[in-house]
């Protein structure tokens, strides 16, 4: 690979923090953790694994074909088979997407002392006048970058000293003696929460944008592979932070603010202001990618003109599906509704939805037609059908557990 190439693995692996790292992860391992000590650890790192291998995928068939994937799906199975993931996804970003934008103002909250409510319109009219007014880059680079203070977390793991030999145990899948229910709500939150398919559509419209083709799959695979990890390592730090800080003292994770516990008794005040400026980066990252991810689905999937790089004016159905979505999405969190209890249930609903999404990697990274002699081997083949027979138990058990929990 050559010098750019190189950069635009930094650049990719930083990508990768705004779209992994968000709300949906920070409160899906803080409760587990929290409630369950490292016993949860196993999801994280089997929802790593699984978004590496389709990260990848996704990122293979738009260099190779230049179809990013909403578009290959549509063009490959048609309308009438598009429409039912398109509905899915409509609901699950605009769900996701509110919980981002109470995130990002939670974060806000720690810093000022402000209500959380009043700064939902504040961060959708600051994601808006991004989108609008910014290239891609700006997204992909920009915002990312900063979400590198959410390795605070990592530190704070370390720093709570928590007992190794039971993190190494907490990668292997163990039953609890009680709160099953619980548990295995947490798993399936875990796993939603991880392999979002917003990741894939937005992955593989960023490819597409940036131009990348066949010469650049080396650069796809090392992105997939250590920004996704990277992202899967904090996710694991706060969930280890956690079980170290939390759990001892049968503390329950029921509210975003108590995540400054996490890092304000290992590191002080200063870990704190780094958690808020951490948790509004990264939501704010989040909330970018999924109200993009939104105008990619619809724009290529209707043949609209699409592009973060093209004027507004010149892609007037695709700017038009982000503001309808941010000024929407910002209105539950400005009324009061809680963050966290909205974001266990966008998680919950994503994992439902996993399976429409997760299915058509089977036949497009099968397909000469779009990914030519780069097809899928055994191994490949092997993720893609674990993750679609994991998504479709997780579909079914899903709704029954939120009941079963009363989340």
């Amino acid at each position: 690979m050559n010098g750019k190439k190189y950069f635009e693995v930094a650049l990719g692996v930083v990508t990768s923090i705004g779209g992994f790292l968000e709300a949906g992860s920070i409160a899906t391992s803080a409760q587990a953790g929290a409630g369950f000590g490292y016993q949860l650890l196993w999801p994280v790192a089997l929802g790593t694994l699984c978004v590496i291998a389709l990260i990848e995928m996704s990122g293979r068939l738009a260099a190779i074909s230049h179809h990013p994937l909403p578009a290959a799906v549509r063009d490959r199975f048609g309308l009438g088979f598009f429409i039912f993931p398109l509905a899915a996804e409509t609901v699950v970003d605009y769900l996701v997407l509110a919980s981002e934008i109470g995130g990002a103002s939670l974060g806000l909250q720690l810093l000022t002392g402000v209500a959380f409510h009043v700064w939902a319109l504040p961060v959708a009219v600051l994601v808006w006048l991004l989108l609008w007014n910014g290239k891609f880059s700006v997204i992909e680079y920009g915002v990312s970058f900063l979400g590198l203070i959410t390795v605070v977390f990592v530190v704070a793991a370390c720093k709570a000293h928590p007992h190794w030999s039971g993190v190494a145990k907490g990668l292997l899948p163990t039953l609890p003696s009680k709160d099953r229910a619980t548990y295995w709500f947490l798993v399936v939150s875990i796993l939603g929460a991880t392999i979002s398919p917003y990741l894939f559509n937005f992955y593989s419209s960023g490819v597409v944008e940036d131009e990348w083709d066949e010469s650049y799959l080396t650069v796809n695979r090392i992105t997939a592979a250590a920004g996704m990890g990277f992202g899967g390592l904090i996710s694991a730090g706060v969930l280890i932070a956690a079980g170290a800080v939390l759990y001892p003292l049968h503390i329950d994770f029921d509210q975003y603010e108590q995540i400054a516990l996490l890092v304000s008794g290992p590191l002080g005040m200063w870990g704190y202001y780094l958690l808020g400026a951490g948790l509004f980066v990264a939501c704010l990252g989040a909330a970018l990618e999924l109200s993009l991810d939104m105008s990619y689905v619809y724009a290529q999937g209707f043949g609209w003109n699409w592009g973060e790089n093209l004027r507004p004016q010149d892609a007037t159905r695709f700017s038009c599906v982000y503001t309808v979505l941010i000024f929407t999405a910002c209105i539950p969190i400005a009324l009061g509704l809680d963050p966290l209890r909205l974001t266990m249930y966008s998680m919950a609903i994503t994992a439902l939805v996993l399976p429409l999404v997760v299915l058509p990697f089977l036949v497009l990274m099968n397909d000469p037609h779009y990914v030519g002699e780069h097809r899928n081997g055994r191994l490949g083949n092997g993720m893609v059908f674990f993750v679609i027979v994991t998504a479709s138990v997780i579909a079914l058990v899903s709704i029954p557990l939120v009941i079963a929990c009363g989340k």
